[in-house]
């Protein structure tokens, strides 16, 4: 008897796994067209409630931060700081936005990186900010005069890196010393790198206060990347305790081993170089099996995970030989195009990267019309069944070198 019942419950756990793959697989989309973002800009966070964060570069080539909400934008403007480049990283339910704006302060580091992506070229500071109801409040830094912040959960607590006091160790850095921290009303506190490290950074916070991102070494920007960061270990911050994810087998050199985003039930979705550094792929990690590698879609040779959603699904890219992206979905396991999951696309847009998924399943990323040109992009899941009409006649589309570098060093990709 008690054999037969854990067959049974054996069967049932089988079944369920079976049910969410056929349920992810077959579930459909609805493609809303955010509009241009620019070669550089993108949707990069929505919140369990819908509302989106991102960067959108205008025609005077300036990086304005966004929000949307239904499918209608709202610029916040350049900077509110003064100087000509500001970013929207990250929105929580309670609206609050965080981001980094530059002031009017000089200073030659281009340490968010505006100059490098081919933006409106500045010598100023670039600071963190936190914004609500449309007040903006600088965020304090470790003494330097530079900082990010990227997260942010509803309780008001932010995740990013901000520079320190002191030079950095690597004489070839073109920035001083930056590490990955967590703001709160009380102030900053700066997190624990893998031992050995010198420099790191947070990507994205839960609304326990659990925060991921990396830590590695400073290298400097270089043309191919805009990165400064070679991202050697994928880190897990809980209660004071910094964790190693562990890696896939490389060594960061490539697109560097990076936790992208965690979930409210302490799941992981990165990337990670594989053995050899010739290639990469994304990984999840939970705490029960640790770090998995995603592989690619079927003849892919790259992949990347960079959001996931409290209902364990995730979101990404997989590249082709020519490094042409396509968006994906991650869901138990499997890896599914997303463009063959739309059953509405008025606008006709190739999918090409999945950048964060809440709750309900809402995904935002970035798209390419049949022209090339980079648009944001949510899609919203749909009770529409059977085949994706939506994407017959949806090729493809051929970006130009500048629009791929741009997506690169966004990502921190170096070398292709």
């Amino acid at each position: 008897m008690k054999s037969r019942s854990k067959w049974i419950m054996k069967s049932i756990a089988v079944a369920t796994v079976a049910s969410a793959i056929a349920a992810a697989q077959t579930t459909k989309y609805s493609v809303i067209d955010l509009g241009s973002v620019g070669a550089s800009g993108a949707p990069w966070s929505i919140a369990n409630n819908g509302l989106v964060a991102g960067v959108v570069v205008t025609s005077d080539n300036k990086s304005h931060g966004a929000v949307w909400f239904q499918g209608l934008e709202f610029v916040m403007g350049t900077s509110a700081f003064g100087g000509p480049n500001g970013e929207a990283n990250g929105i929580g339910l309670n609206g609050q936005v965080v981001g980094a704006a530059q002031t009017t302060v000089a200073n030659g580091e281009d340490f968010c990186g505006f100059t490098a992506m081919g933006l409106a070229p500045s010598s100023t500071a670039c600071l963190p900010f936190i914004m609500q109801n449309g007040v903006t409040t600088k965020l304090p830094t470790l003494g330097g005069p530079n900082g990010v912040a990227n997260s942010v959960n509803s309780q008001g607590l932010a995740a990013g890196w901000a520079e320190t006091e002191f030079p950095d160790p690597n004489g070839a850095c073109t920035v001083s010393q930056f590490e990955p921290v967590i703001w709160e009303k009380t102030g900053v506190t700066q997190l624990n790198t893998f031992p050995g490290d010198t420099d790191g950074v947070a990507w994205s916070i839960n609304e326990s206060g659990q925060a991921v991102g990396a830590s590695g070494t400073c290298t400097g920007f270089s043309v191919n990347s805009g990165d400064f960061l070679l991202e050697k270990h994928p880190m897990l911050w809980t209660n004071g305790a910094a964790i190693h994810l562990g890696t896939l087998g490389g060594s960061g050199a490539l697109s560097g081993n990076h936790a992208c985003s965690i979930n409210n039930l302490g799941q992981v979705a990165g990337h990670s170089d594989m053995p050899g550094d010739a290639t990469f792929h994304g990984f999840l990690w939970n705490w029960d099996t640790g770090i998995q590698d995603i592989g690619t879609l079927p003849g892919d040779f790259a992949s990347l995970a960079i959001g996931i959603g409290d209902q364990g699904t995730a979101v990404g890219a997989s590249f082709d030989q020519n490094f042409n992206e396509r968006a994906i979905l991650i869901a138990s396991g499997t890896l599914t195009d997303l463009n063959t999951l739309v059953s509405s696309n008025p606008q006709k847009l190739y999918l090409v990267q999945g950048n964060s998924i809440n709750a309900s399943g809402q995904i935002v990323g970035l798209a390419a019309t049949s022209t090339g040109d980079i648009h944001g992009f949510l899609a919203i899941p749909s009770t529409e069944s059977g085949s994706s009409p939506a994407f017959e006649g949806v090729t493809m589309p051929s970006l130009s070198s500048e629009v791929r570098k741009s997506i690169q060093r966004r990502l921190g990709i170096r070398g292709r």
